[in-house]
């Protein structure tokens, strides 16, 4: 049984930073790409950045140079280090696993709240 688990969300003023984990268990975490979503209250869920099990990263245009995604293979665990975070920042943040038996797995989420 897959599981994802996020952790490291919380309250953090204009221009700070966090990181994010996700840990994945019940399956080969190394061959599957892994990403992070975010969903604002009444907007849809958009990808913020995701990286393949080569390592190749894509990012969201209004993250770029703001945020960056890794994966340690060895702890099946994939991170966001966010950095200069602005209020539009704010949403719930999810992490999803892709392909896994034909089909993504996700993670219950992590609030990010950017305020000051």
């Amino acid at each position: 049984q897959v599981q994802v688990v996020e952790s490291g969300g919380g309250l953090v003023q204009p221009g700070g930073s966090l990181r994010l984990s996700c840990v994945v268990s019940g399956t080969i975490f190394k061959i599957y790409p892994v990403g992070w979503y975010r969903q604002a209250p009444g907007k849809q869920r958009d990808l913020v950045a995701d990286i393949t099990s080569f390592g190749t990263q894509k990012y969201a245009d209004s993250v770029k140079g703001r945020f960056t995604i890794s994966r340690d293979n060895a702890a099946s665990t994939v991170y966001l280090q966010m950095n200069s975070l602005k209020p539009e920042d704010t949403a719930v943040y999810f992490c999803m696993i892709g392909g896994v038996d034909e089909r993504d797995y996700w993670g219950q989420g992590t609030q990010v709240t950017v305020s000051s």
